[in-house]
């Protein structure tokens, strides 16, 4: 027990020992932001005005970061439809889960989008898209949010997903079948879940319309999103976190139930709070230190 103890010491020592040279890096990280901003400042022949909303042209790649992901469709219609309201939002990543055969419906009302479905990626299953895109963050809509006790399921809405999603990462938006969305299975693939706002007498969206409305909050203030900020935490040192909360929450001996549910709470918060690769840390160091005291 004492030699076990005394190496985890060590561990703990040395940890430490990496977070303090993480500042000193933090502080370097400052000065290059001042210099990237600067860099910008001085490009103004590199900025394109769109109505009252500014892109610089290096921003342009922010949207190759977007997947649109149409889950199992059975109208070659609504496949149409979405990639034209993808184009209309400079999108043009759309991927297929298990679709039926695509007609030339797709094509007819895709409009000046056909190039969106003639370069559709089409994959078996969600999680085979996922892993094989390797996505950093997962949104799954619903027209059947959840409450306290369907953890799964609780929604924010498209307005409040674009005052927090980060650009910057390799995102996918997920769209169920027309005929009942995502399965349970799926929605726990996502990292959030979004749902717009409907009168509860008939709150399913046609599907082209829900992409709109998302797309749309997304996007409307687009001079707000930026490459330069706060670097957000990884999927990986998410799973970290999910990991260690996961054996710290073994220990006290609860029933298995409360176990899932206080993981899912704490993935949820997590998912939704976008803590950056700083606090990550910190979280795992703090988590450490619990479950060597746990451990004595």
């Amino acid at each position: 027990m004492g030699d076990t103890a005394s190496s985890e010491e060590i561990i703990v020592e040395n940890e430490e020992n990496t977070l303090n040279k993480i500042e000193d890096s933090d502080k370097t990280k400052s000065d290059d932001e001042i210099k990237v901003k600067d860099k910008i400042k001085s490009k103004v022949e590199d900025i394109e005005i769109v109505g009252s909303v500014k892109f610089t042209k290096d921003d342009t790649d922010i949207y190759e970061n977007i997947y649109i992901v149409f889950v199992e469709p059975e109208s070659s219609g609504n496949i149409g439809f979405i990639a034209r309201t993808m184009a209309n939002f400079g999108l043009k990543n759309l991927v297929l889960i298990n679709p039926s055969e695509l007609e030339k419906e797709a094509y007819y009302y895709a409009m000046h989008a056909k190039f969106i479905v003639e370069n559709v990626e089409i994959y078996k299953s969600l999680n085979d898209f996922l892993m094989f895109k390797k996505i950093n963050f997962v949104i799954g809509s619903t027209g059947k949010p959840g409450g306290s006790y369907n953890l799964s399921r609780i929604a924010i809405t498209p307005s409040e997903l674009s005052e927090i999603i980060n650009f910057n990462n390799k995102i996918a938006i997920i769209f169920g079948r027309e005929g009942n969305g995502l399965n349970n299975d799926e929605i726990r693939l996502c990292d959030v879940i979004v749902s717009i706002p409907t009168n509860e007498d008939y709150p399913i969206m046609n599907v082209s319309h829900a992409v709109a409305i998302i797309l749309y909050e997304l996007f409307k203030d687009r001079n707000k999103f930026s490459g330069i900020g706060l670097i957000e935490a990884n999927s990986i040192e998410k799973e970290y976190l999910i990991s260690d909360l996961k054996e710290i929450i073994k220990t006290l001996n609860l029933p298995e139930h409360k176990q899932k549910t206080n993981l899912q709470t704490f993935k949820n918060i997590i998912n939704r709070g976008f803590i950056t690769g700083r606090e990550a840390h910190t979280l795992k160091g703090l988590f450490r230190k619990i479950k060597l005291i746990l451990k004595k």
